[in-house]
Order: structure tokens, then sequence, then C-alpha cells
């Protein structure tokens, strides 16, 4: 598997990976996860709720377990610090396989903290053949830099779109001193970015989802970008999309237009 557009390798895991992967969040259907796999997507992201993937999974991962990639996690708890190594046997049980590729701590975010004593569990989880890698979701951008920068964990899960495009200046010019893998999700900005905001000229075009996930793979610090398809149909959309290849200059000024209008339109969330 070469890098191109379409395929890349994952920082310094050293793991070859399609460079959509797919989350099941929005159960797609069992016949839209085997799809994926036939197009060659090969990195799977669930936390157990989603039983169509876990079920698929389990089938496959029988007999064909190097062929995928399974990222999953323990989420960081308001009320208190999760039980990370049950969390982990389950996950296990859950997609039927005796290690788990990447194994993120999820949800970190200010107020929100990943404490040392979570990073010592995880590593030693590592250190057992448990996990492959160890990860982090996290909305702290300076705090994902700073850990970046440290080399203190193989892979960070980000939020990163046309509209929330401060990675760029929080995490991404850290990421180089350790080669952090980069796997990044929300590319349509929860479908903000396929909507019209009232600021957008009527005239204009509004993006598709296609071009959504070509701007998030466009930055070549992102390895990986998260779809989560609710039908087979479109999970083809955003596969095809990707033969355009990255965006050219005229289209990421647009992109970068239009997330700005979605940015700054009045929203319940930033």
């Amino acid at each position: 598997m070469q890098n191109d557009f379409t395929h890349t390798t994952l920082g310094n895991t050293g793991l070859k990976v399609h460079r959509l992967g797919l989350s099941a969040s929005y159960y797609p259907g069992k016949k839209a996860i085997y799809r994926s796999m036939d197009a060659g997507i090969n990195l799977f992201f669930g936390f157990g709720l989603d039983l169509q993937m876990t079920s698929v999974m389990r089938d496959v991962l029988r007999n064909d377990r190097g062929r995928f990639v399974i990222a999953t996690g323990v989420y960081n708890l308001v009320w208190g610090y999760p039980n990370l190594r049950k969390s982990l046997e389950k996950r296990l049980r859950q997609f039927g396989t005796d290690y788990i590729d990447i194994f993120m701590f999820l949800g970190v975010m200010k107020g929100r903290e990943f404490p040392d004593r979570a990073r010592e569990e995880l590593y030693k989880f590592r250190e057992e053949g448990k996990i492959g890698f160890v990860g982090m979701s996290c909305h702290d951008r300076e705090f994902a830099g700073k850990l970046a920068s440290e080399g203190a964990l193989d892979v960070f899960m980000i939020r990163y779109n046309a509209a929330h495009r401060g990675a760029e200046q929080d995490i991404f010019p850290y990421v180089h001193a350790h080669n952090s893998g980069i796997i990044s999700y929300t590319a349509t900005r929860w479908t903000y970015l396929l909507r019209r905001p009232s600021s957008w000229p009527k005239g204009r075009r509004v993006p598709t989802a296609g071009d959504c996930y070509r701007f998030a793979l466009s930055h070549p610090n992102v390895h990986v970008c998260l779809t989560a398809p609710r039908n087979t149909r479109q999970l083809e959309e955003n596969i095809n999309a990707l033969n355009a290849g990255p965006l050219v200059q005229e289209e990421m000024e647009f992109m970068h237009s239009f997330g700005d209008a979605v940015y700054h339109s009045k929203k319940w969330f930033m």
C-alpha cells in the first residue's frame, strides 16, 4: 500500500490505512460496513454502542485480523475516574479480538483532565500487548499540541473542518517531532457545512460531504478522516469523492470562505 491521497501510513504507528475511517455512529447497516471493507477502508472506530459494527467486526476479524485497524477507547467521565482495564476487556470481547490496535482516552476537554495515571495505565496495556498504540480524542487543542510535542501519545483524534481550523495553529505544528498519527472527525461540522447559512449568497453553491472530507484530507498532517454515513449511498458518495484528489487553491479558498460563514453564524455550539 503506497502513500497517496487515498492511502497512507498512520504517523509513527507504521499502520497502513485508507484515509477514510468508518464510524458506525449513525447505524448505516451491515451492508454499508461490508461495502466499506470492499472499497478498501480498513480503520474502524467504535466504542461498543454501535452493535452493527461490533457484530460485523467479530465476524471478519476471526479470519482476517491483520487487515483491519480497530480504534476504540474509554470515555473520560465527569463524575469520576473510569475503570480503564474493565473497559478494555469489554472492548476486546465486543470486537472479538485479543488486542486493540489503537486504544484511546476519549472526550478530553478543557477542565476534564487526562491524568498521568491514565496515561501510565494505557502504557501498561501497550506493554502487555493488549493494545498496539495509545491515543486520545481531545477538544483542548493547546493540551493536545503539548502532548504531541512531548511524544506522549501515538495517535490524536481531533476535530478539524473548514469551520474549525484552530488545529492548524495549536496542534499540527507540534506533531512533526514525533510523527504523531492524526485522525480527524466532524468533517461536516455535524452537517452544518452542508447547509446554507443566512449570510451566504443564494447564488453561491454549498459544499458537499465529499468536499468536506477532501478539505480535511488535503491537509498534510491529517492521516485519516472519520466518516459516519447513514446508509450505503452516503458511503459511496464519500468514497468516490476522494477520487478527485486534494483540493486545488480555488476550492480551498471556497471552503475557507464557507467555513467562516458557518462559524460566525449563530448556533448553540461552537
